[in-house]
């Protein structure tokens, strides 16, 4: 009798079927060694649409004659074309920029990421938002703002500290020192911020027993600056300048927004000005892209050489 209480106290969830496995489906994906390629799978899809078919459209292109509603293969006469002196003028001009850039935003963000991880520094967390806003803002937006401070106007900003400093008011647009000086200072202002926090990360995790064992045997801040600072951000040091000469070889907007589609003598016109002015402007698809194809082989071949030189390759027991 007691028995037959019991199996009628029983819950009627507890009398329902046994619990039924997962679906086979569902227990695929939730793998262990399913799962990283799902989280990896956005990225996977927007490379080979946006990056790699782009890239290996471009490169078909480059010996293509493209015009409206026709397409004729021209073999290599698009790149006999890219030897030209306009193509040298941009190339040069690029050149420069990415020199100056990397020199600029490797060291200047560097020591004020240094002087930001400074204990005796108040308000950093103002300082690193201030430097990072930039960063934030378009560069066109930004460009404008550059523009009108550097006009060729005596009332300009730029122009009214020179006269303050007993000098003649500038054309800043019109001359190539001055011209190199807007694209530089503009590429500057927009990647400081940026490079600023790659700096402050990597000094986030240098050991700071290393700079009490400094501070025990008398070295001085230039010392553990030298021998302890440096050199625990030297793979930070060659990751900026490596990004800094790829975005440099592919700066636009800086030129842009200063002469759009043509400057006096070419002073502004870089390797992706060029392409743009080619491709777009003079309706001549084929040969923008061999520039294109041209300028990725230059940045290639640059970058291959540089992370050589600064030993990115070695293996790390040699």
């Amino acid at each position: 009798m007691s028995s037959e209480l019991s199996e009628s106290k029983v819950s009627p969830d507890l009398q329902k079927k046994p619990f039924k496995e997962p679906n086979k489906f569902f227990k695929f994906l939730n793998s262990k060694k399913v799962v990283p390629y799902i989280f990896v799978f956005p990225f996977i899809i927007s490379f080979l649409i946006l990056t790699l078919y782009p890239a290996i459209r471009g490169i078909i292109m480059s010996f293509q004659s493209i015009l409206p509603g026709q397409v004729e293969f021209i073999a290599l006469d698009n790149y006999s074309r890219v030897a030209n002196a306009n193509f040298f003028k941009a190339l040069s001009n690029t050149s420069i920029y990415v020199l100056l850039t990397v020199l600029i935003l490797t060291i200047v963000p560097m020591l004020l990421a240094i002087l930001l991880d400074s204990k005796y520094l108040k308000f950093k967390t103002f300082f690193r938002a201030s430097l990072f806003i930039p960063a934030l803002t378009s560069t066109i937006v930004g460009g404008m703002i550059f523009r009108l401070m550097f006009s060729e106007t005596d009332s300009s900003v730029a122009n009214q500290i020179v006269s303050l400093l007993g000098a003649e008011s500038v054309d800043w647009r019109y001359n190539a020192w001055s011209a190199m000086f807007l694209m530089v200072i503009l590429g500057s202002w927009r990647w400081i911020g940026v490079n600023l926090l790659y700096f402050l990360a990597q000094l986030q995790s240098i050991p700071g027993e290393l700079y009490e064992a400094a501070d025990i045997d008398g070295a001085s801040g230039f010392q553990k600056m030298r021998f302890i600072t440096i050199p625990h951000l030297k793979p930070i040091i060659i990751f900026v300048s490596t990004i800094t000469i790829i975005n440099g070889f592919r700066m636009f907007e800086e030129s842009f927004v200063f002469w759009e589609t043509s400057s006096p003598g070419n002073i502004g016109l870089t390797v992706v000005g060029y392409i743009y002015q080619q491709g777009i402007g003079q309706n001549d698809m084929g040969f923008g892209s061999a520039i294109g194809v041209v300028l990725m082989l230059i940045i290639f071949v640059i970058s291959i050489i540089y992370l050589i030189l600064t030993g990115t390759f070695k293996r790390g027991d040699e």
